[in-house]
């Protein structure tokens, strides 16, 4: 059975096997920065403490309130979602409130859907009335996870090459 854990280094092997799973492709809701070392215990330390403080203290300037919840079942990390607490100019057009990634050889399982309800969860419990979930609006499995736990579409907006999927989820 999945858990949504608190960022933990103790599953660094795991974690890089679904990196490698994503053969260089963006895993959203990790936090994963170009500049950040993943693959040295060292650095993957150092990755991890920051995801973890990012709750309290944005990572990096021009980064908002985060928080980072990985899902595991048992020692194998299958991926992350994180809540943003606030919404930047960019993160009300293309980011929203909550981004999330399952790694390749995890999908199809609902963990999406199964992390997205709890995440929704924690933002009732800090008193959000709604939140922006997006996609690109090529990725039906995610509009589909979305659309299950309440989004519903406001629009579709350009960010370069890219069209995305913006939805709004109620939470009263």
């Amino acid at each position: 059975m999945p858990e949504l854990l608190v960022p933990d280094a103790r599953l660094h092997e795991s974690f890089l096997d679904s990196h490698r799973e994503w053969a260089g492709a963006t895993q959203d809701g990790a936090g994963i920065h170009d500049d950040d070392d993943v693959v040295s215990s060292e650095g993957f330390a150092r990755y991890v403490a920051e995801l973890v403080a990012s709750e309290h203290t944005p990572r990096r300037p021009g980064l908002v309130t985060d928080t980072y919840r990985w899902i595991v079942e048992g020692d194998e990390y299958l991926g992350a979602i994180s809540f943003r607490h606030e919404l930047t100019e960019y993160l009300e057009s293309f980011g929203g409130h909550i981004g999330y990634g399952i790694r390749p050889s995890a999908r199809r399982r609902g963990l999406a859907t199964w992390a997205l309800a709890r995440t929704l969860d924690m933002a009732r419990e800090r008193g959000y009335d709604r939140v922006l979930v997006t996609c690109r609006d090529d990725n039906a499995a995610s509009a589909r996870t979305i659309e299950k736990s309440g989004g519903v579409l406001e629009d579709r907006r350009a960010h370069g090459d890219v069209l995305m999927r913006r939805y709004w989820i109620l939470l009263g």
